[in-house]
């Protein structure tokens, strides 16, 4: 593999979109922090060409996170790679993710390792429910207190990142989804009833997380419609696509009901300690 310069950038996004639906986080960080440097989620790459066409990128941001989009499985020439860098976490399709952890000799305990099934939709299939009754408002009219809290708690259940404040780590969550507009909460009349949210966001893309209910207001079909209802936005703005993965069964089933159909599986694992990469 060779490293990626300025002018291989076309053909790097024209692969990452052949497989956008385990893409899209490297995808989007290279269209909004680019390549040079100087953020910690600029990107840096890696290539594997073959008969003068590209069949593999190693994407790796500048704070250490690995994205294979390797379909060849070249894992010989990425532990070449990554000889010497220090890891903190691989994410991107489960059968590649977990290739690679063998590979490069991930023994180390995770701080958060999971797979979650992953679904893709095109928005021209979206099923929107009766959503009679209810509005999606941005993140920035509802209470802040609240959707705070909210966050904290998902982080707390879903996503508990190793190494972090969940409660600080949710406080600055919210005041970035409010800067970026991605985020949308749900209302029953006059009262907030559930949170959704994009985590990237393209074009002609988009993925979903961060999507929570209440316990107390679960399995009365809020998420299903949150999440229908900012799709159905993104769908007017233009976007084609949208992805996401499940973090439970009640999850797949709400997607699944508005159209969601699932393509595979999606692998989180994140080290609290960072992972230098030997031998």
């Amino acid at each position: 593999m060779i490293p990626a310069v300025d002018a291989d950038r076309p053909a790097i996004e024209a692969f990452l979109t052949r497989h956008i639906t385990t893409s899209m986080f490297p995808l989007s960080n290279l269209r909004r922090y680019g390549m040079a440097g100087g953020h910690p989620r600029a990107m840096r790459f890696w290539l594997r060409w073959q008969a003068g066409a590209l069949v593999d990128v190693l994407c790796i941001s500048e704070e250490g996170m690995v994205f294979p989009q390797c379909p060849t499985s070249p894992w010989g020439d990425v532990k070449v790679v990554l000889h010497g860098h220090s890891i903190k976490g691989v994410l991107g399709d489960a059968a590649q993710v977990a290739a690679l952890r063998t590979v490069l000799g991930l023994s180390g305990d995770p701080g958060l390792d999971t797979a979650e099934p992953l679904y893709a939709l095109s928005l021209d299939d979206l099923v929107i429910p009766d959503v009679t009754g209810f509005r999606l408002a941005p993140l920035k009219d509802a209470p802040r207190a609240l959707v705070v809290g909210w966050r904290r708690a998902y982080l707390e259940e879903v996503l508990p990142m190793p190494g972090e404040d969940n409660a600080m780590t949710a406080v600055k969550d919210i005041v970035g989804y409010i800067e970026a507009d991605t985020h949308r909460v749900l209302y029953e009349g006059n009262t907030p009833v559930a949170m959704t949210g994009f985590n990237a966001v393209l074009p002609e893309a988009v993925q979903i997380g961060g999507v929570y209910t209440p316990p107390a207001l679960r399995a009365r079909g809020y998420a299903r419609r949150a999440v229908a209802l900012h799709l159905s936005q993104a769908r007017d703005a233009g976007t084609k696509n949208a992805s996401l993965f499940a973090a439970s069964p009640q999850a797949c089933k709400a997607y699944e009901a508005i159209g969601f159909r699932r393509t595979g599986d999606f692998r989180i694992l994140i080290y609290q300690d960072p992972q230098v990469i030997y031998g």
